[in-house]
């Protein structure tokens, strides 16, 4: 009997290992997803705003 019940529970942690693990890589994956997006963003204003400061000097620049 011992044995059947050490066996369920390490069975049953197992398990429980394994969904909560399942969980943190969700979770991880989300972050990097997120933080990917907002270094994308970060990029694309950075362009724009070269853009921008290139296209004030041209017209600002002395003919």
């Amino acid at each position: 009997m011992v044995k059947v019940s050490t066996y369920f529970g390490m069975s049953f942690g197992a398990f429980i290992f394994w969904q909560s693990m399942d969980k943190v890589h969700v979770w991880i994956a989300l972050h990097q997803d997120e933080k990917k997006e907002r270094m994308e963003r970060e990029m694309e204003v950075k362009r724009v705003r070269e853009e921008l400061l290139r296209q004030g000097k041209q017209n600002n620049s002395p003919a």
